[in-house]
């Protein structure tokens, strides 16, 4: 199975507002394992960057304007993602950027169908918890040191790696909720095969089980049933 850890950097937080992509990044994963694959693409936005979105990313327009505009890389990025599953975090923003530009571009949209969002992924088993991709990566001891700024690919890459985290607890979750329902199961089938059960006795103890009874109390260290005949006459 193909998985692409996707993540992009934008101008703004509003597509409708004319914000564009400035930066992709994709991490190709196949059968839950990153191959060492992937495509990382500067984007020529055709406007400036908000003071925030620069702060967060490191990247200018003097930058980026030396670079293809998207529909002049759209190919390559779709040609790369294919109909591989996507996995990103937040991916009601990425996903919105990027159907954006591609209609812009004369492109079928993105299937919504086919993305795993790894925030709504987060929440739903850490309720509660902050759910940053930060968060996650302190949460599983992924290395965000060589992360000064919001990068597209490292960012994919730190993503990647907490997403096949996630998946390894939810397997190994499965795995123990399954060998719990079937030790119950096996328990409880051991324990009706070996259930005994006995008829009641309809007949009191003859001289000798009594005396046999009372022979082996003394060499018992302080019965219990010395000491409750003890609180027996005691009370009365």
């Amino acid at each position: 199975m193909r998985e692409i850890s996707l993540d992009t950097e934008t101008t703004g937080l509003s597509f409708a507002s004319g914000d564009r992509i400035v930066e992709i990044g994709c991490v190709e994963i196949i059968d839950k394992e990153i191959t060492g694959r992937d495509l990382h693409l500067y984007v020529n936005p055709g406007r400036a960057l908000s003071e925030q979105a620069a702060e967060i990313s490191g990247l200018t327009y003097d930058f980026l304007k030396n670079y293809k505009k998207f529909n002049e890389i759209a190919d390559e990025f779709l040609n790369f993602i294919g109909d591989s599953r996507l996995v990103i975090h937040n991916a009601q923003f990425d996903v919105g950027f990027l159907n954006f530009e591609l209609l812009l571009a004369g492109k079928h949209p993105l299937n919504s169908d086919n993305v795993v969002d790894t925030l709504v992924m987060a929440k739903e088993k850490f309720p509660g918890s902050p759910a940053t991709l930060d968060a996650l990566c302190r949460r599983f001891s992924v290395d965000l040191s060589a992360r000064s700024k919001h990068g597209a690919l490292i960012d994919a890459e730190l993503l990647a790696k907490v997403y096949l985290q996630m998946s390894v607890a939810t397997v190994q979750k499965s795995i123990l909720g399954i060998m719990s329902d079937n030790l119950t199961v096996a328990l409880e089938d051991t324990a009706s095969q070996y259930q005994q059960t006995y008829e009641p006795r309809n007949f009191l103890p003859s001289e000798e089980e009594l005396a046999a009874h009372a022979n082996f109390l003394q060499k018992i260290k302080n019965p219990i049933w010395n000491l409750l005949d003890c609180c027996h006459e005691n009370n009365h």
